[in-house]
This record gives structure tokens, C-alpha cells and sequence, in this order.
């Protein structure tokens, strides 16, 4: 039999490659979880936020009344330094310093007189801080000035400090703030009380008109104390029909301090004037009323006249 050629042989059949079979890899081993941290309390949590700072400790003013205010060991030195340390931006040295003012206008006034105009400046300055402290103290200082030169500071101080120093202290007597309040109207009495009645109550007659009610009001006082304080002869000076109505004007004030003042002016008006004129020795009562009548109805118009007139009778 014959060979078949190789040539014609059918191709050898390729063999495929088998599959390999897939296993299946177990995943990895999980990572192990760390434990939650047990949640703190509250109060053991640091707080992120920046801590508050500490409170600032409080700076306090002993008020000392002017009968423990002693004599300083060198007030020439002290004068010296006085007032630059009044004009200090530490308003703690100043209220130190006022008192030091204090303690001079007590027991070494003589020292004080050239500087008097320099010293009211200051004072109001002090006035016009918003420290309470400081304005209280700087108040006590003006009393104390009063009592000291009340006879020479209209006469040895600029107008326009003394008018300064007086606007203030009418000022702080009508604000709310009670421990002020009370000390400026210590101030001014004692200021009432020290100081000429006559230059006083001209410096005061332009607060009659004033707009402030209570400023008003406690000018009203302080004028009252300086007509109780005046002669006849004053009275003349500065005009009975000029004080007559300011005391008309004030007795329709809507404040009743103004219209207690008001009357206590006119009580003060009809002695001196009773007794310069003779009316209380008078037997005849009718006459007397009729003169005092006739200074009311020549000074003010009818029915402030009726009105005055009646004060005294009631």
C-alpha cells in the first residue's frame, strides 16, 4: 500500500489550554478596629476655645470726710507737684490728689490762693469724668474749696472757670446717680453759705429760664439760701423788684422744690421789708398790707402781684 504523501495529511489538531479552575481567595483579615474611646464628661473635656481672661480686680476710692482729712508733713512740696499730679491720666492718682487739694484748702489754704483759678479748672475737669469716684471726689474737693475761699473765689478766679464749676455742680445735684447726687447738693449749700450773697445771686439769676427742670430746681434752693442771707440794704442793691420776680416766675414752676424756694424767697423779701418799712410795729394792718401790696403790684403784673401778695398772708 502505498505511502500517503505527507503534504495531504490533515493538519494536526491544536490543543487547547485547559482552564484552570478558579478558587476562590478568602479576603484578607479585616484590620482590627481600634475601640471607640469611652466619651469623656463633660467636665473633663478641653475645650477648644481660649480661656477667659481673669477678671480685673476692682480699684476702689475711700471717701474721706473733711473733719479726718490730717495736715500734710510738707505742703510746699506738695504744692510743687500738685498740679501735675491733678492733671494725671491715671484718674486713681488724681483722686489721691484731690484729696491731697483737699487736705491744703483745709490746713494750708495760704498755699492755694495764687493757684485758685488752675485749681477750679481742674476740679471741673474731674467733674466731667464718667468714673463716679472721681466726680464724688472731685465734688467733696469743691466743698471744701467753698468752706475755704467761698469769701474770694468769685473775686480771684476767671468768670468762666467759676461758671464752669458752678454749671456742674447744678448739673450732678439733678442727675440720678443718689451718691452724687447728694453730695453735689452738699456743695452747694456750702457754697450758698460761704460765698457773697450778692454776686452769688446774679451768677444764679440766669437759671430761672433754664431748660433742665431740676437744674432749675436746685438753683431755685441755692437762691433762696442767698436772699435769706441778705439785708435790706443788699436787696436794694440788686433790686426788690428783680427778686420779686424771680420769685413770681418760680412759684409756677412745675417742680415743687422750685415753688418751696420760691416762697421761702418771698418770706425773706417781706421781713427785710417789713422791718425797714416799719410794718410789724405797725398797729394798723391794713396799712401794712397795703404797702406791701403796692411793692407787688409796682414790680409785677396784676395777677403775679395777687399772687405774691397773698404768699405771706396764707
Amino acid at each position: 500500500m502505498a505511502l500517503r504523501s505527507l503534504d495531504n495529511a490533515l493538519p494536526t489538531s491544536m490543543e487547547r489550554p485547559r482552564k484552570v479552575a478558579k478558587v476562590a481567595t478568602p479576603p484578607p483579615p479585616a484590620a482590627a478596629k481600634k475601640p471607640a474611646p469611652a466619651a469623656l464628661p463633660p467636665d473633663s473635656r478641653v475645650s477648644e476655645e481660649k480661656a477667659p481672661p481673669p477678671p480685673a480686680v476692682e480699684q476702689s476710692v475711700e471717701y474721706v470726710a473733711s473733719e479726718e482729712l490730717k495736715p500734710l508733713s510738707d505742703p510746699h512740696t506738695k504744692l510743687a507737684v500738685l498740679l501735675d499730679e491733678l492733671s494725671s491720666e491715671d484718674w486713681m492718682s488724681v483722686c489721691q490728689a484731690l484729696n491731697d487739694l483737699r487736705r491744703m484748702a483745709l490746713h494750708h489754704s495760704s498755699y492755694l490762693v495764687p493757684i485758685l483759678g488752675n485749681v477750679a479748672e481742674v476740679i471741673v475737669k474731674a467733674m466731667k469724668s464718667p468714673r463716679s469716684a472721681l466726680c464724688k471726689t472731685s465734688i467733696m474737693a469743691s466743698t471744701d474749696i467753698f468752706h475755704s475761699f467761698g469769701h474770694l473765689l468769685l473775686s480771684t478766679t476767671e468768670e468762666n472757670a467759676f461758671d464752669q464749676l458752678l454749671l456742674q455742680l447744678l448739673l450732678k445735684a439733678s442727675q440720678d446717680k443718689r451718691f452724687v447726687c447728694e453730695e453735689a447738693e452738699k456743695a452747694i449749700e456750702k457754697m450758698a453759705i460761704s460765698t457773697s450773697p450778692l454776686p452769688l445771686l446774679k451768677k444764679l439769676q440766669s437759671y430761672v429760664h433754664h431748660a433742665n427742670l431740676r437744674v432749675r430746681a436746685k438753683a431755685a434752693v441755692a437762691m433762696s439760701k442767698c436772699v435769706s442771707k441778705m439785708g435790706i440794704e443788699v436787696m436794694k442793691e440788686f433790686g426788690l423788684a428783680a427778686l420779686l420776680q424771680m420769685a413770681a416766675e418760680l412759684l409756677n414752676d412745675r417742680l415743687p422744690e422750685a415753688r418751696e424756694a420760691a416762697r421761702s424767697m418771698i418770706y425773706s423779701i417781706y421781713g427785710e421789708f417789713s422791718k425797714d418799712s416799719g410794718l410789724k410795729n405797725d398797729d394798723d394792718a391794713s396799712s401794712a398790707a397795703e404797702s406791701w401790696q403796692n411793692l407787688c403790684s409796682s414790680s409785677l403784673a396784676p395777677i403775679a402781684a395777687q399772687l405774691v401778695a397773698k404768699i405771706v398772708s396764707l
